[in-house]
């Protein structure tokens, strides 16, 4: 039993277990959020590669015909879903923690807010993070440094991104913000806030520490390919190992840091100075 002043309640909070059907309901919405967002995904991706079968929507490059607010929906659209695809199934752990405080607070008769509006808040969040990535991604197609399939045609944009990516995954923020998305019980400890907006603020308070968790990257696939679904996969599982990995965080972010250093530094070679 936990008696926490900071989740802001009159009476101690019990980490109350889980039934079966609460994991079933939990577990099955968190998958069925996330596979729309991969199904949604693939589409685009097989949609690209046979655009002589299907009337596939591309960016407009520089000179071809002017951006219009579809253009830019559109852009957007498809950052969002991408997150959602790529970010739901590493927030599982905090989702579980919170429908386990919830369901104590229920059982001492206390309010509680239903776990979809956590989720909400957190993915609010990352459609935000979706406006500054599109916002990024217009003067890139018009500049011509991306191509109208959405990937890197410049040595030097590759190389730069892949250095600072690899860059960041050494600095005292990525760390900071890796450690609350690691750490489920201390963030809703420290951070919970009751009622239905609590619940949507607390979702978007944990996706934005997630945002500065991964953010970098997230940007990667500008070098590698923005619709690139085999780097698009491995982007996820590592951001998953990343979060709820048995792996040390330190030394994973260490080697990533490293490897992509290098490979940014290789690219970064290949420019004609």
């Amino acid at each position: 039993m936990l008696n926490q002043n900071n989740l802001k309640t009159n009476a101690p909070i019990t980490l109350a277990p889980l039934s079966t059907r609460d994991k079933v309901i939990v577990y099955g919405g968190v998958a069925l959020v996330s596979l729309i967002g991969w199904a949604y995904m693939f589409y685009m991706g097989w949609a690209m590669d046979n655009m002589h079968l299907v009337d596939m929507w591309m960016p407009p490059m520089g000179g071809t015909r002017a951006w219009s607010v579809y253009d830019f929906w559109m852009l957007f659209v498809m950052w969002s879903v991408m997150m959602v695809a790529m970010m739901t199934p590493s927030v599982v752990p905090m989702i579980m923690m919170y429908t386990t405080i919830n369901k104590g607070k229920a059982k001492k008769g206390l309010p509680y807010s239903p776990t979809f509006i956590f989720l909400s808040g957190y993915l609010v969040a990352w459609a935000l993070f979706s406006i500054i990535a599109s916002a990024i991604q217009y003067p890139l197609h018009e500049s011509g440094l991306l191509n109208p399939m959405m990937n890197s045609r410049s040595y030097l944009l590759s190389g730069g991104i892949l250095a600072l990516a690899g860059l960041y995954q050494w600095t005292p923020l990525k760390d900071a913000c890796l450690t609350e998305c690691r750490s489920p019980l201390s963030f809703l400890m420290t951070s919970w806030k009751d009622g239905h907006f609590g619940a949507f603020k607390l979702g978007l308070h944990h996706g934005l520490y997630c945002i500065g968790c991964c953010w970098a990257l997230m940007v990667v696939l500008f070098a590698v390919g923005v619709m690139n679904m085999l780097w698009v996969l491995l982007i996820t599982i590592f951001v998953i190992l990343e979060k709820v990995g048995p792996v040390s965080s330190k030394y994973l972010r260490a080697v990533t840091g490293l490897i992509l250093i290098v490979w940014g530094g290789y690219w970064l070679s290949l420019y004609p100075w």
